[in-house]
């Protein structure tokens, strides 16, 4: 069960329509309103229906715990079913809120609870208290609310535990070269730093309240939670799955322009395979782990192991060095716990390109980092995310920065801030060197995107060869990038840099090149619409018109709300004229749009060349959009 607890100075709810699980309501309970409440948000999870009266017990364990430490006996028990991806069944999660209530109104509690199943509109008033916003997870237990069983263990790499005992050294570096422990540096005009330092070295991945992103990702229908599926794994809408295949398309061709060959790999492997086995105990990730044929196999976190075996079978010359494969993943599995899964940020099964070069020696390698780390900042820069957007950590071994200072202070000179070290006396990992390029969002939370690592193990294990100069064979090193990091990870960052931009007065959108609708036409009658058409003929890019049935201002306010980067009005003016007026969103202000008159053509060419270089798709949906289903 997850539960969201928001003391506030007052929450009211309205119901809408009912759903085909709706529970029977009186008309009494059609609205309501507390003050001075707490209002919990249930999610009754599947895991909960084994015993729901394990779950009930914790949940009213912490809610009176809660009540009790903001001084309040007033509680709103409200369904949201958005806080989970691994839902109960209707009857369960019913009966569960209604033993929660009774249990809460034995205690003496006022209670009030939203009904279930009925689509609601509500409004809530958070007190802004440190204890104001809190979130709990209930886990299946035993009959009484003491202990909590133990779920089948899970295998958890040797790497894993290295890193929870590893000890890590962490320095500032400027890009003077100075290593500054984090209490010494002064963090004035890196706020975003010091949030990724604090982040950092607190581990705190959980999170306690819905991020900004997930409302966003809903609202423009790019994804949502799969309740189907295991928690982590999404549903990607027409929308989505376009920014999505854009993104996907873009990461391989860079690489491809690097000199990586494209390839394919299996999604599982046999766990007991002897070269496999040791490789598992030095990737820290938590496995999927299934049973097939009398094999245990798992489904794989990245796509190293797969391209590593195919080497092993490769005949390499030093004339083929250096080496570059790349795969898109789709998908990878982590089984990442619980409490840190939310929206787009941290998945179960996700799209991650990655790529691998084999390299003659160490030289190569830094040289072979260097470039790529560069890369990395070029195709973040084309997705829409620059500099100013993420912090840098570069993480090593004592004995590599030793030998190697400049070659990393020139890394910290490139991006010109100064960057996060993580260092270690020695190795834990299959690494001696990495790199990652972090985006902070409104929570303040780190997620990677970009990454490189210079691989000293992983040669050897494979038995990887290459033959030199002389005939001998010789061990390569292997970089392992991922140019984005995972696809779903770059669009959660754009959607949490467009909300944070919007906090600061700036209309939120997306690059041109991933807009869904690039150019939207709204005639202003029916009568115009086949001039709308000549217009959209004219564009060479992703046009719609919207033909509904509403009047010009919601058509313009929908535009608006689905971040259309162009929005064109045509009606009697322009069929006369023959010049249309554009608002263009990147130079408009909140309530004040940027409307600017120009011909057809020299919009097509000022969109065209917003999108030259990049991938391209057509409309994920009908042109009219009055022939479009709704997906929320």
């Amino acid at each position: 069960m997850q539960i969201l607890l928001i003391h506030s100075d007052y929450i009211e709810y309205e119901t809408k329509r009912s759903t085909p699980v709706a529970e029977k309501i009186e008309d009494s309970l059609k609205k309501g309103r507390m003050e001075e409440a707490v209002a919990v948000f249930v999610a009754v999870e599947r895991d909960d229906e084994g015993n729901i009266e394990y779950a009930t017990c914790k949940a009213f364990e912490e809610i009176k715990k809660v009540a009790e430490q903001v001084k309040t006996n007033r509680i709103m028990l409200y369904p949201y079913a958005h806080l989970s991806s691994s839902l109960a069944s209707p009857k369960a999660a019913v009966d569960t809120l209604k033993k929660l209530e009774g249990l809460l109104k034995e205690a003496e509690f006022e209670v009030k609870r939203a009904p279930f199943g009925w689509y609601k509109s509500f409004t809530i008033k958070c007190k802004g208290h440190p204890l104001s916003e809190l979130s709990r997870t209930i886990r299946a237990g035993e009959k009484k609310c003491a202990a909590v069983v133990k779920e089948k263990e899970e295998v958890v790499s040797e790497a894993l535990k290295s890193e929870a005992k590893a000890t890590s050294y962490w320095y500032i570096l400027t890009p003077r070269g100075e290593l500054i422990k984090p209490d010494d540096f002064d963090f004035s005009g890196h706020g975003n730093l010091a949030k990724f330092v604090n982040y950092e070295i607190h581990k705190s991945r959980a999170v306690d309240k819905i991020p900004p992103h997930v409302e966003l990702m809903r609202r423009l229908e790019l994804s949502d939670y799969e309740p189907g599926s295991d928690q982590g794994n999404m549903r990607f809408y027409p929308r989505g799955r376009l920014m999505k295949s854009l993104l996907e398309n873009y990461v391989l061709e860079e690489a491809a322009r690097k000199g990586a060959m494209e390839v394919e790999t299996p999604l599982m492997y046999d766990m007991n395979h002897p070269t496999l086995k040791k490789y598992l105990d030095r990737f820290p990730a938590r496995q999927y782990s299934i049973e097939a044929d009398k094999k245990q196999l798992f489904l794989r976190f990245a796509a190293c192991f797969g391209q590593f075996l195919m080497n092993h079978d490769m005949t390499i010359s030093y004339k083929n060095l250096p080496l570059k494969m790349v795969e898109l993943t789709r998908y990878s599995f982590r089984k990442e716990q619980s409490g840190e899964l939310v929206g787009l940020r941290r998945l179960r099964a996700f799209t991650m390109p990655d790529m691998h070069t084999l390299c003659k020696d160490m030289d190569e390698a830094i040289r072979q980092f260097n470039e790529q780390y560069n890369m990395c900042i070029d195709v973040l820069s084309d997705i829409g995310l620059d500099l100013s957007d993420y912090e840098v950590a570069i993480r090593f071994t004592r004995d590599f920065y030793e030998e190697n200072k400049d070659f990393i202070v020139g890394l910290v000179k490139t991006v010109n801030k100064p960057v996060l070290i993580e260092l270690w006396d020695q190795r834990f990992f299959y690494f001696v060197l990495k790199f990652e390029f972090n985006y902070i969002d409104a929570m303040d939370k780190a997620s990677a995107l970009s990454t490189v690592q210079i691989d000293v193990e992983n040669a050897e294990r494979y038995d990887i060869k290459y033959i030199d100069p002389t005939g001998e064979e010789r061990r390569p090193l292997i970089l392992h990038c991922s140019p984005s990091g995972a696809i779903e990870r770059c669009m959660y960052a754009l959607l949490e840099k467009a909300y944070m931009n919007s906090e600061k007065g700036i209309v939120p959108m997306f690059p041109v090149w991933l807009s869904p609708t690039q150019v939207r036409i709204i005639p202003v009658t029916q009568k115009h619409i086949e001039y709308a058409e000549k217009v959209a003929e004219g564009l060479d890019c992703r046009v719609d018109i919207d033909d509904r049935e509403e009047t010009v201002g919601k058509k313009i306010r929908d535009a608006g709300k689905e971040w259309v980067p162009y929005v064109v009005v045509v009606g009697d003016e322009e069929v006369n004229s023959g010049n249309i007026t554009v608002t263009i969103r990147s130079e408009s202000l909140p309530n004040k749009p940027a409307n600017v008159k120009m011909t057809v053509q020299e919009l097509n060419e000022r969109a065209s060349d917003e999108i030259s270089g990049l991938p391209y798709r057509g409309l994920a949906l009908a042109a009219r959009l009055s022939a479009r289903p709704r997906f929320m």
